[in-house]
């Protein structure tokens, strides 16, 4: 009678069961349940994040991995934005900039990054260009950060053969830009040679000569960020990419290399990260191919996890989670 009773209950418990999507799975920490929050994006296809803390919000800059299952390249045609005041719950805003957006552009709407200065917002985009062989660097400049973004200086800022130090035609990609606290402004970019120059006050022309800087390893997808005294470079790491970073007490260097901060994102070749800080707390922001059955290198996905600092400014290893980011 007991074994008829546990098959019979057991009968009913699986009948019972329902079919539970990803991101409604729970754990519970310390008694208290925790959705999967990562990734922070699920019904669209997500990469190269970059963010922006502006006022009260974090806007989130992410190129539309659209490639089809058998498509294995990537194929991006547009930009998204999404916002938040949590670092939780996400909006998604009208798609504020496409390729086609750039007369002089013809495709790969590549990685990407805005940033505020005076009341104004600039996005410095990677894109093919149409004329000249090898990918470039536009702008786009809105008086919102959720655009409508438009194309005011009329052509690239950085184009394949401004460059020369490799012979590749995609070494001018992945822009990031910092205003220091003087108020000049530079640009980062670059693949296999990390490139950086000054930027005019307009941040649409480039002010002085184009400058590299070596580090061991690098891919591309360079981020630069400043806490407390310290300036930080971080990047993709060897291939598949890990993120790996330096320190300097100057934006102009030299470097230091301290290491890999983050490992390889799972199932994505590519890894690219952008790290900010809200209201205290500082975010480590990446994609990996997290969305499943179709996820992986053409079909990314943006997560987010929090970034500790050590005692001597060095940064802790960041852990991906598919917990995220909890209220």
């Amino acid at each position: 009678m007991k074994n008829i009773l546990l098959t019979l209950s057991l009968f009913i418990l699986i009948a019972s069961c329902k079919t539970i999507k990803p991101e409604e799975v729970t754990a519970f920490a310390n008694g208290k349940a925790v959705q999967n929050n990562n990734p922070i994006i699920k019904d669209k296809y997500t990469g190269d994040p970059a963010a922006l803390v502006y006022k009260d919000k974090v806007y989130l800059y992410a190129g539309h991995d659209e490639a089809p299952n058998d498509f294995n390249f990537y194929k991006m045609n547009e930009w998204l934005v999404y916002s938040t005041s949590d670092m939780v719950n996400w909006q998604e805003h009208p798609v504020p900039l496409k390729v086609t957006d750039f007369a002089w552009a013809k495709s790969d709407a590549w990685a990407a990054q805005v940033i505020e200065r005076k009341g104004k917002f600039y996005w410095y985009v990677t894109v093919s260009h149409g004329t000249i062989n090898g990918k470039a660097i536009g702008v786009a400049v809105s008086d919102s950060p959720t655009g409508p973004f438009i194309d005011t200086f009329g052509k690239a800022l950085i184009t394949n053969d401004m460059t020369t130090q490799t012979k590749i035609d995609w070494d001018d990609i992945d822009p990031t830009v910092f205003i220091d606290d003087d108020g000049q402004a530079y640009i980062f970019w670059g693949n296999t040679v990390c490139h950086y120059a000054k930027l005019k006050e307009n941040m649409t022309e480039l002010d002085g000569p184009i400058q590299t800087i070596s580090l061991p390893n690098f891919t591309e997808a360079p981020w630069i960020h400043k806490h407390n005294d310290w300036y930080y470079l971080s990047y993709a790491y060897q291939f598949p990419e890990k993120i790996a970073y330096a320190m300097s007490k100057s934006i102009n260097g030299p470097w230091e290399f301290k290491g890999i901060l983050n490992e390889l994102a799972g199932n994505s070749n590519t890894n690219h990260q952008s790290i900010i800080e809200f209201k205290g707390i500082p975010y480590f922001i990446y994609h990996n191919g997290s969305i499943q059955p179709d996820g992986g290198s053409f079909r990314r996905s943006v997560c987010v996890d929090k970034l500790y600092y050590n005692p001597d400014g060095t940064m802790k290893r960041v852990i991906m989670t598919s917990e995220g980011i909890q209220k």
